[in-house]
């Protein structure tokens, strides 16, 4: 397993992982919008961004002058369904959009929204614009194919038919340079997690959230953070039908986020 993914064990199509600095109170805080794309630009989306990009000192507040580029994307996460062989279920499943912001000194960053009873809403800012670029690399690898993310070793697929083809090196060292079939794919994901599945043992004990949906877990409430360390916030699934609340780990960017540098290179 990637060294970047361990530091709080299994992480799961239900566990997203949060690697921004936008505290559960200022996701609250933001109001939701007809659209992903009119809550990535509203004002106070963009105030946050402000604070977010110059959070290190690298661009002060005053110019960072962040802005939104291009629509957003659907994110799609490793369906547990597809573990589970259940029958006709696909590869992935969305779970929120994701829509790119950039500042006036190149900084990047992936802003996160979910659809509420009120509209969408921003729900986190993560470093990197992992979630853009890889589906747009998708799409120039394999035209028409479905991005999507292996959360647990932070891999990166797109998927069409019988095809499953890498698009970073956690996802090459998983399947090889060349890819695999979605069969042997399937095969691969039920030996290292078919036994971490919602009910089972592992999911039971709660550790890093099993694979499901974190039993009980409310909607759109924030947990109290742990001493030093930034609150997670949970919200539910985008995708209509999912319907379970997810939960949103919160983890260091050293941890587990792979910079663009560093995926790249």
């Amino acid at each position: 397993m990637n060294a970047r993914a361990t530091g709080a064990g299994l992480l799961t199509a239900a566990a997203l992982v949060l690697l921004g600095a936008l505290p559960a109170d200022a996701a609250e805080a933001l109001p939701p919008a007809p659209t992903p794309e009119q809550a990535a630009s509203a004002p106070g989306t963009l105030d946050t961004l402000s604070r977010f990009f110059a959070r290190d000192g690298a661009v002060a507040r005053s110019a960072a002058a962040p802005r939104v580029e291009g629509g957003s994307v659907p994110v799609r996460i490793l369906s547990p369904d597809f573990v589970a062989g259940k029958a006709g279920a696909p590869v992935a499943r969305v779970e929120f959009r994701a829509s790119r912001a950039v500042s006036s000194d190149g900084q990047k960053a992936s802003l996160w929204t979910v659809k509420r009873a009120g509209g969408w809403q921003v729900v986190n800012i993560a470093t990197g614009d992992d979630e853009i670029r890889y589906t747009e690399q998708g799409g120039r690898v394999l035209p028409g194919g479905l991005v999507f993310r292996e959360p647990q070793i932070d891999a990166w697929y797109v998927q069409k038919g019988a095809k499953v083809l890498p698009l970073d090196e956690d996802a090459i060292r998983a399947v090889g340079r060349n890819g695999t079939s979605l069969t042997a794919y399937r095969e691969r994901v039920v030996r290292a997690y078919g036994d971490k599945l919602p009910g089972s043992a592992y999911a039971k004990k709660g550790v890093a959230g099993g694979y499901g949906p974190q039993a009980g877990a409310p909607a759109l409430a924030p947990r109290p953070a742990a001493a030093h360390a930034e609150p997670a916030v949970t919200v539910a699934s985008a995708t209509a039908g999912v319907g379970a609340a997810l939960a949103l780990v919160l983890m260091s960017a050293a941890a587990v986020r792979r910079r663009r540098g560093a995926k790249e290179g």
